[in-house]
């Protein structure tokens, strides 16, 4: 997680056997290493100071949980919205699984409570004001071509 905050992306990616991101509350999901760099370079450029603090860490034989807060400010366009310049700061929680008898990554599976993340962002407002909707299964509104 330090890697991310430091934006050093290779050292995180080199934690994995194979990268693979689950975003539950979005349904996203990020698989093998061109997917996984394509999330970090989205998220990155609409929240170009994301971070994480006050991680705590629960540590089994498969693999590691932790709850931390993932803060940043949206100075970037994302998913077809253009920037709000709004901060977030939402708690989370993440497991980390770890491929069988390795300790190399083969998930990061992340839950967060969504509506609290959009509406400190202010997309919930953006949404409303365009007539976006958003999906029945959860998630961001996106545009088509996505």
């Amino acid at each position: 997680m330090e890697s991310e905050n430091a934006q050093q992306f290779d050292i995180t990616m080199e934690t994995f056997d194979h990268p693979r991101y689950e975003i539950i509350p979005t349904g996203d999901v990020y698989d093998g290493p061109e997917e996984v760099a394509g999330y970090y370079r989205e998220t990155r450029s609409a929240f170009p100071d994301q971070r994480n603090e006050g991680a705590v860490f629960w540590h089994t034989d498969e693999g590691v949980v932790t709850e931390f807060y993932l803060l940043g400010t949206m100075k970037g366009a994302i998913r077809g919205f253009p920037p709000t310049g709004r901060s977030f700061r939402v708690r989370m929680t993440a497991y980390f699984i770890f491929a069988p008898k390795s300790d190399g990554i083969i998930i990061e599976r992340i839950y967060f409570d969504l509506y609290t993340f959009l509406r400190q962002i202010g997309l919930l407002e953006a949404a409303a004001l365009t007539g976006r909707e958003f999906p029945a299964d959860g998630g961001i509104p996106i545009e088509e071509d996505r």
